[in-house]
């Protein structure tokens, strides 16, 4: 009887296993990020009095949000997918990735009346775009495009996503905006120590 027992236990075990076995491969063999950008379209009702010109368009999150029961299966694909990209430079860019993705998915959720679920993704998706910030200024191209993307996620949080927040979550929500702006300094900060020009920050032309 235990015998049977301890065999049944194993089986379940070794299937677990293959299962993990076949998701580890299928992630490594896009361990590259492949992204598909779809432009954010600006909302009419803009409560800010800068002209947006963010020249990069964001990641299409997907079709599975985090207010789908299937999310969580999504994010632990994607922890599988970080933690089996062993390159620095990708990992920086799977950050970057994973931010202007769950950026696109808080927009949604604001949009469709779900301000809690979308702060807390918004929260997840600045945290991201800190993590994508690297410690030196040896890639310039990548630079530019955190720069870049800093701007555009405090473009969302500025002229959509505050004017969809209730009152007692817009607070919370420009506390959130000092990610992107910090991040936009350090980025700046790296490529000015190259000798490089950063892309213009646009919210300081008011």
């Amino acid at each position: 009887m235990n015998y049977s027992r301890k065999s049944k236990i194993a089986g379940i075990l070794t299937t677990l296993l293959i299962s993990l076995v076949i998701l580890s491969v299928s992630v490594l063999r896009c361990a590259t990020p492949r992204i598909a950008y779809s432009p954010i379209v600006l909302s009419e009702k803009v409560e800010s009095n800068v002209t947006m010109t963010v020249d990069y368009l964001l990641a299409y999150p997907g079709k599975i949000g985090p207010d789908n029961t299937l999310w969580y299966g999504k994010v632990m694909r994607d922890k599988v997918w970080y933690f089996f990209t062993f390159n620095k430079d990708k990992k920086l860019e799977l950050n970057l990735l994973f931010a202007d993705k769950r950026l696109s998915s808080s927009l949604e959720l604001f949009k469709n009346n779900k301000p809690d679920l979308g702060l807390s993704t918004l929260t997840k998706a600045e945290k991201y775009l800190e993590m994508a910030v690297p410690s030196n200024a040896d890639n310039a191209e990548y630079l530019k495009k955190l720069a870049l993307a800093s701007l555009k996620h405090r473009e969302v949080i500025e002229t959509q996503i505050l004017s969809l927040s209730p009152e007692d979550i817009a607070p919370r929500v420009n506390k959130i905006n000092d990610y992107p702006k910090e991040t936009y300094k350090k980025a700046r900060d790296l490529m000015y120590s190259k000798g490089l020009i950063p892309p213009e920050n646009v919210f300081e032309l008011k």
